[in-house]
């Protein structure tokens, strides 16, 4: 198929063509993975070194103590990885006796962090360059520091006084200075020394070692049930992808506890109800797409689980009369009702591809900003917050138990249509699979380039059920929209769309893009 490159929305920003590319949140990580890529790595090693420059670059949305996803395309076949962390074995759920929802801070919201073992087994099976190597740029902006963005000192200013109460918190992340603001000198030592003790070890120390021992020590002195084995055993898992198609274009995501299955959900009923005949950016397209969000949301918040306690499978809730039940309810002229809530979350996504056709869709994640607000003293480990998104109602798949793995957000994407393929996603809570299905249908549907796809004004199902337009729409059709029902939520702040990095396969190379929402930059050579 054959792409428009001109730029039909208000951008700040040009696609980047290159053979060797990629795209983050931050532009520094993305110098590291350029970094990567001119020492002789491969994309894989790209992503890495981005990816752990993060924790130390963006550490409002990744840390030492998240988790992560990643799908990796070889150029041949399309593999996955599952590196999200299970709760202590003997975390029962009569430690939250009491509660009629999970803590959203604290020791009880964790899991077992994972993103330190997903880049251990990346590195391990499809790296090229030493290990430490990927920790340089990391250690050098944790050690001499680094000038904090634009986008990320006011969340580092929230959680200032969100965690005020939390010490470790306070003295590693604000200090007697105060949160940082756009441009100033950020210095983040305990981060440094863990980060050259996980490099020096391969991550060993982070699971049964001295960070091992931190975390466990500091779980004990907040009577959480976190142990020195619970870790040891902690193991990440390659799995087989699952996947949808529309038209002629099939969506790849990780298979549950991941929330990928929402958007392939989502993907086929819009397929099921023609969605590439109606016009893109109309209220008609817009009005479909959100009542196909609706009702895969609604199905993942009833059933989507760690994958042993599911009730059903992902093949079953994809199957033709499956999503025959669910297309049947919508209609054109009128919106369905509000639905079950789904948490939000705070996350950096990133994607790279080499000359030699790796394409890597890697994500990690704290869940909310800064994550659980737990910081291991003397460490920099903050601990993501993903344990709120179990459930305590009792009988259903996804209620908090030990050893299990909860409900997660964070999903990398990749799709393919024809000789082309896409490594993308779109971070930002349950705003993920609605950005997936968004750009497919922009890119690979309407031939839209990647940048044009991520400039273009969003919309979003809300928690809540309402339908929050970005701001750009035109008048017509946000009027078009309420008279067909919708609880319009107008002029929302710029992080609930989500923020886009995409690597799109060309003949010879690729085309990258960044999203304007974040403090991203694609690059390539």
């Amino acid at each position: 198929m054959t792409f428009d490159y001109t730029q039909p929305y208000a951008s700040a920003r040009s696609p980047v063509f290159a053979k060797n590319v990629i795209a983050t949140s931050q532009p520094l990580a993305t110098q590291a993975g350029i970094d990567a890529l001119r020492k002789g790595g491969n994309a894989c090693d790209a992503a890495l070194a981005a990816a752990i420059t993060l924790t130390v670059v963006e550490p409002n949305n990744n840390g030492l103590g998240s988790d992560a996803f990643a799908l990796i395309w070889d150029g041949k076949s399309l593999q996955g990885l599952n590196a999200s962390g299970r709760t202590p074995s003997k975390l029962d759920p009569s430690y939250f006796e009491g509660k009629t929802s999970m803590p959203q801070r604290g020791w009880p919201s964790t899991t077992i962090p994972g993103a330190v073992s997903a880049w251990v087994a990346l590195s391990e099976r499809l790296g090229r360059l030493p290990f430490q190597s990927l920790f340089e740029h990391a250690i050098h902006y944790a050690q001499e520091g680094f000038l904090v963005g634009p986008k990320t000192a006011p969340y580092w200013h929230h959680a200032a006084h969100q965690f005020r109460d939390y010490a470790s918190f306070q003295s590693t992340f604000v200090g007697p200075e105060g949160p940082p603001n756009p441009g100033d000198l950020k210095r983040l030592p305990d981060h440094a020394t863990s980060l050259t003790d996980i490099a020096a070890t391969k991550g060993e120390s982070f699971y049964r070692g001295a960070l091992a021992e931190a975390m466990v020590r500091d779980a004990a002195a907040h009577d959480y049930p976190l142990t020195m084995n619970d870790l040891a055993n902690h193991q990440p898992e390659w799995v087989p992808p699952i996947s949808a198609t529309l038209g002629s274009s099939e969506l790849f995501e990780i298979p549950p506890n991941s929330q990928g299955l929402m958007a392939l959900i989502a993907l086929r009923i819009l397929d099921r109800l023609g969605i590439l005949d109606y016009q893109l950016d109309s209220a008609d397209s817009i009005h479909l797409q959100a009542e196909a969000i609706r009702l895969a949301y609604d199905t993942v918040s009833r059933e989507l689980a760690d994958a042993s306690s599911m009730r059903v499978t992902p093949e079953d809730l994809l199957t033709d009369r499956f999503i025959r039940t669910l297309s049947d309810q919508v209609s054109l002229e009128q919106a369905g009702q509000p639905l079950s809530p789904l948490p939000a979350s705070d996350t950096v996504y990133l994607c790279a591809a080499d000359e030699h056709g790796m394409m890597v869709s890697f994500i990690q994640s704290n869940f909310r900003g800064f994550g659980s607000g737990i910081v291991v003293p003397g460490t920099g480990i903050a601990m993501q917050n993903r344990g709120s998104g179990f459930v305590l109602k009792e009988g259903h798949p996804n209620r908090v138990a030990g050893g299990k793995r909860p409900f997660h957000t964070i999903i990398p994407g990749f799709a393919r249509s024809g000789d082309h393929a896409l490594a993308y996603g779109v971070m930002g809570g349950h705003m993920q699979a609605q950005g997936h299905v968004q750009m497919l249908i922009r890119i690979f549907g309407f031939g839209q380039n990647p940048q044009a796809a991520s400039d273009a004004p969003r919309w979003h199902v809300t928690e809540r059920g309402d339908l929050a337009l970005e701001n750009g729409m035109h008048p017509e059709v946000v009027a078009a929209l309420e008279a067909k029902g919708h609880s319009l939520k107008l002029d929302q702040p710029e992080h609930l769309f989500g923020g886009a990095q995409l690597i799109l396969q060309l003949d010879q190379g690729y085309c990258a893009a960044s999203d304007h929402r974040k403090e991203g930059h694609a690059a390539g050579f």
